[in-house]
């Protein structure tokens, strides 16, 4: 399948020979720059091409052009656009025949231009003499006169039919090109295969530089193994390349699909093997198991695509950190309602708006600040109503609008007769009235909630406004481990729908995921490898429901959703509380610190200087006591204690580390005494 290196030439010569008409064509890099997989980048597109690898050129389009100084080897590009014109630089050597000259000439019928030469000698043709020097002027280049082949010149400096004639192609002397002042632009000479290997001069410059070699630059576009989209490159890499389009007829071009590619393949397309080609990215934004084996080179059983209805779900403020769940519709297990918690009267007004008809218990006192307002109590039971705005009255004697929640208060007879609807209207009243609770204050609420239905987690996000705790009452037997019932709580945020590629192991078939195509960044290709089953005789699969999210995942998910929290009111200054009997106590018992003051007055009173370092009369030295002898006579009877001294062990009575009777006698008595 490789090509030799005796076929190997240039990219730039085998794209400048290229017919379009043939494409496309396969080629193998053999050597030059750019190999051993080193990546360039050209032209904002990066380009790898390693010795060996398989490209398949399937168009090219010119670029640009170059021109080469053959005397200074200067060079420079030139747009296509550019307005120049050229002359062309005479060849020196002569040609041999009309057949040769014209062979080699840029003569072609597409792009035809007059050529002039002329002869070193006398040309009889058809009884027609020319004599030496004659210019000749190429007319057409190859016609058929009597069957033979010939070509059309004009004499120069004749008029009429006799200025016109025939010359065989077999014609043999020795022709020079002629200048006639022939200009070409670099159109013409770029799409032109025969101007292409001449060389030229521009025409209002001067004959300093040498000779320009031109060559065109084409735009290449191919397909190579493992490429997304489609590499363009200049045909300008220097590279060696071998046509093997005869012998690379079986050859695949493995395309890397994303998962929102796969997402746009038909149905009847799965299942299907595929081969992941790059992992997803790290850190991934999920912390389930299966991410870890989504490495290059693990291959997949592609099951279906689909859209799935999954909710967003978090675990309740705790102790341990919290974690975040994205999961599916499709979850097994049973859940129930869970009282939730508000910590404000704000958040209280928030879950009214999602859901009317919230009823909560206080378990904590909490008292408004402002006059007017109502103050709770623990075991205070609410129906919250509505929020308005009403004025009220300042600490300072102010009126000033507040934003406040209605509630009712309801008594412990409310709860018994909470269903008989034939009390009268009067004693209702007395027993329930309502408070005003501005949206600052803060407490402890617990939701009232007296359902004890299990729900399914489709059923409940139908039935229930979100944000909605619940609490795992029957774990989903479908998985192995349902880590949703490890916890005491969990709260439902959002439902979205998430566009899913439903995948498992090639190894582990049965066990099944859902690859997010939005979230996870991976490439695949479809390989032709077969099922892991039986044809017809597929194994029942067990999807795994539930994904955890990492930390900042979660956050920008919440931000793509679109999800609003509810933001606290501004809270107003604390109240300063006085009571009567302090003000009196404070009267009644002064204190030191009652002269301290940041009045002006002591502000500017001065300090006294500091004493000096150096006194000129230094004060009088008090006279001592003199020193006399004691006038008390010790006791007679009454020994002076002394503390007992170990007496000095001998250098030589190392081995006596033990007392005997005797000795131990001894010293308790000489301890009673010194006591």
């Amino acid at each position: 399948m490789e090509g030799t290196e005796t076929d190997a030439v240039s990219m730039q010569t085998y794209i400048e020979s290229l017919d379009t008409k043939t494409l496309p064509r396969i080629l193998q890099v053999c050597s030059g720059v750019y190999f051993q997989g080193s990546v360039y980048e050209v032209s904002g597109s990066e380009v790898c091409l390693s010795t060996g690898d398989m490209v398949k050129i399937i168009g090219a389009k010119l670029l640009s052009a170059t021109t080469e100084d053959i005397s200074s080897k200067e060079t420079s590009e030139l747009p296509l656009n550019y307005k120049g014109m050229f002359k062309m630089v005479l060849e020196d050597m002569p040609y041999s025949s009309v057949e040769e000259m014209v062979g080699l000439l840029p003569v072609d019928l597409e792009s035809f231009h007059p050529i002039s030469f002329v002869s070193c000698h006398c040309l009889k043709v058809k009884g027609r003499v020319l004599e030496g020097g004659q210019v000749l002027t190429l007319m057409e280049p190859r016609t058929l006169v009597n069957g033979t082949p010939s070509v059309r010149c004009q004499i120069e400096g004749h008029q009429g039919p006799s200025s016109e004639i025939l010359i065989p192609l077999s014609c043999r002397g020795k022709f020079y090109e002629h200048d006639n002042g022939q200009a070409y632009t670099l159109e013409q000479i770029l799409t032109s295969p025969r101007l292409g290997t001449r060389y030229f001069r521009h025409i209002k410059t001067t004959n300093c530089g040498g000779p320009l070699k031109i060559t065109p630059i084409y735009q290449v576009q191919a397909i190579m193994s493992m490429r997304k989209d489609v590499v363009t490159f200049p045909s300008s890499l220097e590279v060696d390349v071998v046509d093997v389009t005869e012998q690379s007829q079986s050859v695949k071009f493995v395309t890397p699909l994303s998962l929102a590619e796969v997402m746009a393949k038909p149905p009847e397309r799965f299942p299907a093997m595929a081969e992941v080609v790059e992992g997803p990215s790290v850190p991934s934004p999920f912390k389930s198991p299966w991410v870890e084996n989504l490495q290059k080179g693990q291959r997949l059983v592609l099951h279906s695509c689909c859209d799935s209805p999954m909710v967003l779900a978090s675990t309740l403020k705790s102790k341990k950190a919290q974690q975040n769940f994205l999961v599916s519709q499709n979850y097994g297990g049973r859940l129930r309602r869970r009282p939730r918690e508000f910590a404000a009267v704000y958040e209280l007004c928030g879950a009214l708006q999602r859901a009317p008809g919230l009823s909560v218990t206080v378990s904590r006192h909490c008292e408004a600040l402002e006059k007017g307002l109502d103050s709770l109590s623990a075991g205070d039971q609410l129906d919250i109503l509505r929020n308005q705005m009403v004025e009220v009255q300042g600490n300072e004697g102010e009126w000033q609008t507040v934003e406040v929640l209605v509630c009712r208060h309801l008594s412990e007879a409310d709860e018994d007769d909470e269903d008989d609807e034939d009390d009268e209207d009067d004693g209702e009243d007395e027993r329930k009235h309502e408070l005003l609770l501005p949206m600052y204050l803060e407490g402890q609420f617990v939701e009232r909630i007296k359902d004890k239905k299990k729900y399914s987690l489709a059923n409940l996000v139908k039935q229930f406004p979100l944000p909605l705790d619940v609490k795992v009452a029957t774990k989903d037997t479908a998985v192995r481990c349902d880590p949703l019932s490890d916890h005491l709580g969990l709260q439902l945020k959002e439902t979205v729908i998430e566009p899913v590629v439903l995948a498992s192991l090639a190894s582990k078939p049965d066990e099944c995921f859902e690859l997010p195509s939005r979230w996870l960044s991976m490439a695949l290709y479809f390989t032709e490898d077969p099922l892991p089953w039986h044809k017809g005789q597929a194994p029942k699969m067990q999807c795994e429901t539930v994904t955890e999210l990492t930390e900042a995942f979660y956050h920008e998910f919440l931000s793509q959703v679109g999800r609003a929290e509810v933001l606290p009111p501004p809270l107003p200054p604390k109240r300063v509380m006085e009571s009567k009997t302090s003000h009196q106590r404070s009267e009644s018992l002064p204190t030191q610190l009652d002269q301290l003051t940041l009045s002006n007055e002591n502000k500017l009173k001065r300090s006294p200087p500091p004493p000096p370092m150096i006194l000129e009369d230094p004060p009088p030295v008090l006279q001592r006591k003199p020193i006399s002898p004691a006038s008390t006579q010790p006791n007679m009877y009454v020994q002076t204690p002394k503390r007992p001294s170990k007496k000095s062990k001998r250098e030589n009575d190392s081995d006596h580390d033990y007392e005997s009777p005797d000795e131990f006698i001894k010293n308790a008595a000489e301890s009673v005494m010194f006591y």
